[in-house]
């Protein structure tokens, strides 16, 4: 069953700000609308949307701004990171998204685990790896992350 929501940002893979798009009930209900970013595409809601749009684009804007210019202090950055590892260079564990957001916000850059995406998961042996930060949807860095035996 699909229901027509209203788009309140944008959204991977579904659309932008303003957008009127069918998705999968159980889509828009256990997830668009509860994270507000979405509402039902109702009559009352369509009109305040189109009273709001102004201030959510402005909010949307700032957003972004902001994304870029924590994307302006992560460009050329790199970290290191210490685990123990065995004399073959594999790690006793792993260094997770958690690990590299940590050690990214201990450097000083505030950045969340939801951020840091490894397409491959974690890494499990020592050596050089680059991460892409995904700061916005439009927004996206990468960081050098060395991670070293301990």
């Amino acid at each position: 069953m699909q229901t027509q929501i209203i788009l309140l940002e944008k959204v991977a893979n579904l659309g932008t700000l303003g957008d009127i798009v069918k998705v999968k009930a159980g889509y828009a209900r256990n997830f668009l609308i509860p994270q507000r970013k979405a509402k039902r595409a109702t009559e009352a809601n369509l009109k305040a949307f189109e009273a709001q749009r102004v201030e959510l684009e402005k909010q949307q804007a700032e957003i972004l701004v902001g994304a870029q210019a924590r994307a302006e202090k992560l460009a050329e950055f790199a970290v290191t990171i210490a685990q123990k590892a065995g004399v073959d260079g594999r790690l006793f564990g792993s260094v997770s998204n958690h690990d590299i957001a940590e050690a990214i916000t201990a450097a000083g850059v505030a950045v969340s685990k939801m951020e840091v995406r490894l397409p491959n998961g974690p890494f499990k042996a020592i050596g050089e790896y680059d991460v892409v930060i995904a700061l916005h949807h439009d927004v996206t860095v990468d960081v050098k992350v060395t991670v070293v035996g301990a």
